[in-house]
């Protein structure tokens, strides 16, 4: 357990990524419209936060709420948005899209993979969704940059994931499960003790930055407890 927990944190503007990078935090998760569970911000918006922080910085890429790429239009608008913040200098990123089976949107997926061009990236709670945990594993395994699973185990979230956290962090290696875990979704400081003695390092957070709530900034008080935890 000597390896430093990355702690990842949900940046919606500058304000949020110097008070998120002052608490303690690796990296943010760049989005907007919490009430659509976070959708791609502007490039505006990312060279902002880029000037303020020099911490590591993913960006989501989904325009809509839900887990459907919408189709070749939704796919080349999001290569579109891909590209133009490559541009600005991005070079990390959140996606994942299913199809209307339940599975990974590969069509989808490829695509805008293919426009990331070996940049880095997370595939979100998409996972949490999916028909079958372990095919959609094996299905993204090969695909350029794909380093982390955004996950809680379960759509019902951490405390409903507990068991498929572990017993996928005990799979590390195994192919498909070579990408680093990095849990949120109903996390609580309470699960990081047994998910750090389950080999887990990469949390993320959200709401428990902000004590005041999605229409409040990021406190960086309350980054700071969750670094702690995480180095105790």
């Amino acid at each position: 357990m000597s390896k430093r927990a990355v702690l990842e944190v949900i940046a919606l503007d500058a304000r949020d990524a110097v008070a998120a990078q002052a608490g303690g935090a690796d990296r943010l998760e760049l989005v907007t419209d919490m009430a659509a569970d976070g959708l791609t911000p502007s490039v505006e918006t990312f060279a902002a936060i880029r000037a303020a922080v020099d911490i590591r910085l993913r960006v989501m890429l989904r325009l809509a709420d839900g887990f459907s790429a919408d189709g070749p239009d939704g796919v080349e608008a999001l290569v579109a948005r891909a590209r133009a913040l490559r541009s600005a200098g991005a070079d990390e990123f959140v996606l994942g899209f299913l199809d209307e089976h339940g599975g990974p949107d590969l069509v989808a997926v490829e695509r805008i993979v293919a426009e990331l061009d070996g940049c880095r990236w997370t595939f979100h709670r998409a996972i949490d969704r999916t028909a079958d945990r372990d095919a959609l594993r094996k299905q993204l395994a090969d695909l350029s940059g794909l380093d982390t699973y955004l996950t809680a185990g379960s759509a019902e979230g951490v405390d409903a994931g507990l068991e498929v956290l572990v017993a996928e962090a005990a799979r590390g290696g195994d192919p498909g499960y070579e990408q680093q875990l990095l849990v949120g979704g109903g996390l609580r400081l309470e699960h990081v003790p047994g998910l750090r003695a389950a080999g887990i390092s990469a949390f993320h957070i959200g709401g428990a930055s902000r004590p005041g709530g999605w229409e409040k900034p990021v406190s960086a008080d309350a980054v700071r407890v969750w670094r702690e935890a995480l180095d105790a």
